[in-house]
């Protein structure tokens, strides 16, 4: 299929988002990156996405993709030139799909009404499982999908970034060594490998984001 014609509605610090850039990235796909406040809903996102109002939003050749996980797997369908982001064995597929929504349960969907602490505890005991799908998933190789990124390390690697600057706000300390090391070598590969190193979060950019955001909300309840 052709790679011109792509479009994508979000906001560069979304780790969703991010997980559609780096599955545009690993296809060799050029897209263009529409900058779109998920706060203040434009017309476009609004007409693009009327169900959930939400980024990220796939525009290919005039047809609208929604949520960033069904994103990822059209993209994989959509482009069968590039490398393969799901594992091709359908036991390896479904086992990818079931961890990728846990990450999204786990690191995602905590509740703003919860306390810290139970969202900090959520955080850490998702971490823990997701150590032991890593080595089982991986079998002995550097990423969940083996040799290269594919869709685990998609739905996984986009959070990093967040994590970290979740980990300086709070005095957390989520990508342990000592708890979780295979996770924590899997992220610096993650972060150093040719065909998404450009397009990972960096921790220090976010931190300006959230603190950029931060002061415009106390400006703005001043």
């Amino acid at each position: 299929m052709a790679t011109s014609d792509v479009t994508v509605l979000g906001a560069w610090p979304s780790p969703y988002v991010n997980r559609v850039v780096m599955a545009l990235k690993i296809k060799s796909v050029e897209y263009e990156l529409v900058e779109t406040n998920p706060h203040r809903k434009s017309e476009l996102l609004l007409k693009s996405n009327p169900v959930h109002k939400k980024v990220p939003v796939l525009i290919h050749a005039d047809k609208t993709i929604c949520e960033s996980l069904i994103i990822v797997q059209y993209i994989d369908d959509a482009w069968t030139n590039g490398p393969s982001i799901l594992p091709s064995d359908p036991y390896d597929r479904a086992i990818a799909r079931f961890w990728a929504a846990y990450i999204d349960e786990k690191l995602r969907d905590a509740k703003e009404d919860e306390a810290k602490t139970a969202i900090l505890e959520k955080i850490y005991e998702g971490l823990l499982l997701l150590e032991e799908a890593f080595i089982n998933c991986s079998k002995g190789k550097a990423f969940f999908g083996g040799d290269s990124v594919g869709y685990l390390d998609i739905a996984l690697g986009c959070q990093v970034g967040w994590l970290k600057v979740t980990e300086i706000l709070s005095g957390a300390k989520f990508l342990d060594e000592t708890k979780i090391p295979c996770l924590v070598r899997w992220a610096e590969r993650l972060y150093s490998d040719s065909c998404v190193k450009d397009v990972m979060l960096e921790t220090h950019m976010l931190l300006e984001v959230f603190n950029k955001f931060q002061a415009m909300s106390t400006a703005a309840s001043a």
